[in-house]
């Protein structure tokens, strides 16, 4: 990775985690390297100056932070010795990572870091926050809290809490991201690997639901799923090399797993979809097999995860 490509983080070789006073003192250390009258790089001390100027001031940090900005495509492809064979979302086809001597890696195994802690002089994130698998919790959004809104997405962070993360050590939830392409929001966001999956909530009655495509239709009434597409796009340009997809999980008011029941038939057979939309049951099901069959399913990857850390509202 080139300079010019670094993040500000990178540039001051702070932790995206950093307080303010290391902030100034890692700005401080880097001016005098980079300063050109002490033999540094005019380009360079112009980085390291628009990095502080960046992050020292809240408003702007937080700005930088909401825009994913750190980074290039290439950022999570540490191991350049890796083939990923990566299939498209919604297939059933088993991606791999391919290394000489060595087995397929599977979604059980034990987290692997990447890059690897060991030997990092400044990590983008410290190993404690790295090793936690839940990173912050549904919340207030402005000055008023939707009640029903928290309860909704409550009831899915119990759900990937439960029955995703356990059996996919290295999968990582994070709660509340902004949303690149507007002002909303994504309820949830599930990284394994170099997969990622977006996560929208809805609630509603018990019964039978035919997806077309576009609107959830029952008993003559069409309800909008959250519009998550969109968000889908705009986060696949951002991290370029990772396979993103949007699921919404619908939740049946008495928490039955299996309501409300959502019939596909209206849609092409064997089609691959951008958003899933999906009762609790089939959002466990499917999210599993899609995280799972990734390359490199047991991998943490930490540009990716920090990236995803920033961009929590």
């Amino acid at each position: 990775m080139t300079e010019s490509s670094s993040s500000h983080y990178q540039v001051l070789r702070v932790a995206v985690t950093a307080t303010e006073k290391e902030i100034k003192v890692a700005y401080r250390r880097a001016a005098r390297t980079a300063h050109p009258d002490h033999g540094g790089d005019a380009a360079t001390f112009r980085r390291v100056t628009a990095a502080y100027e960046t992050l020292i001031d809240p408003q702007r940090r937080k700005a930088y932070d909401r825009s994913y900005g750190a980074g290039t495509a290439r950022e999570g492809a540490f191991d350049a010795g890796a083939h990923f064979d990566a299939p498209a979302a919604g297939s059933r086809a088993s991606a791999t990572v391919r290394r000489p001597d060595n087995g397929r890696n599977t979604a059980g195994d034990a987290p692997v870091y990447v890059p690897p802690y060991e030997g990092t002089d400044v990590p983008l994130i410290p190993l404690a926050q790295a090793r936690q698998q839940v990173h912050g919790m549904p919340r207030k959004r402005g000055i008023f809290g939707a009640e029903a809104r928290i309860q909704r997405e409550m009831r899915t962070v119990q759900l990937l809490t439960r029955q995703v993360l356990p059996a996919i050590p290295a999968a990582r939830l994070i709660n509340g991201l902004q949303s690149p392409a507007d002002n909303s929001h994504i309820d949830h966001a599930v990284l394994s690997g170099y997969r990622l999956a977006l996560v929208n909530s809805m609630l509603l009655p018990k019964g039978a639901y035919a997806w077309d495509g576009r609107t959830l239709n029952h008993g003559g009434r069409a309800v909008a799923p959250p519009q998550l597409a969109r968000v889908v796009w705009a986060m696949q340009d951002i991290f370029p090399e990772l396979n993103v997809t949007g699921w919404t999980v619908v939740h049946s008011p008495d928490g039955n797993l299996h309501e409300p029941v959502i019939d596909h038939h209206r849609r092409p057979a064997g089609a691959l979809e951008t958003v899933q939309i999906v009762n609790a049951a089939g959002m466990v099901r499917g999210l599993k097999e899609f995280l799972a069959s990734g390359p490199a399913p047991n991998t943490v990857n930490i540009p990716v995860l920090a990236r995803l850390l920033r961009g929590m509202h």
